[in-house]
């Protein structure tokens, strides 16, 4: 076997190994996962008995942000679980809901309430905005501080150091304002 046969046998394989390898990635492709079904573009899940509560968590939160953050350049994918089985099928196990760049959100059966798919959509903003690459090298008073301020998170005081990413973020938004939040991220 030459050079050139192990390189086409390597890239036909690298899609595969990524599926088995990095779960994450699966968020392209959710209707793969075994019990996942697409509903419509946007919304997947694995129980679809319950998709109006799904649908109207997605309708609130998209709405919510489109207001008081920032339109969307695309309408974000979510995928909704009803079982930590395929929560974990995505490759999470401790938070309630993940947002993979902008190609996705899963959210886990913790997860299905307004803040956490808030949250979970302002990082999609991020990455939308910033790049994912940029996103994911901001600081982390950045970005989990805008998730936990700008998704109006409910609770009053957060674990450390999550408190403390608020309260720097919401610092910062004072000074810059919702006109420059995102030229003013640009560089941090």
């Amino acid at each position: 076997m030459n050079v050139k046969h192990i390189l086409l046998f390597l890239l036909l394989l690298s899609p595969a190994a990524a599926w088995l390898l990095f779960k994450p990635v699966r968020v392209l492709a959710p209707q793969l996962v075994s019990g996942i079904s697409c509903v419509t573009e946007t919304v997947c899940m694995e129980d679809s008995g319950r998709y109006d509560e799904a649908d109207r968590l997605y309708s609130d939160a998209f709405s919510f942000l489109e207001t008081s953050v920032a339109p969307f350049e695309e309408w974000p994918r979510v995928i909704f679980c009803s079982t930590q089985a395929c929560f974990e099928s995505f490759g999470f196990s401790k938070s309630s809901a993940h947002a993979v760049g902008d190609y996705g959100i899963v959210i886990g059966p913790q997860g299905w309430k307004p803040r956490y798919l808030r949250h979970e959509m302002i990082h999609h903003l991020q990455a939308e905005r910033l790049g994912a690459y940029k996103q994911s090298r901001s600081p982390d008073w950045f970005r989990e501080g805008m998730a936990y301020s700008l998704s109006v998170d409910p609770r009053q005081n957060l674990a450390e150091p999550w408190q403390q990413y608020r309260a720097r973020f919401e610092e910062w938004y004072q000074r810059v304002g919702k006109e420059r939040l995102w030229s003013e991220a640009e560089n941090l």
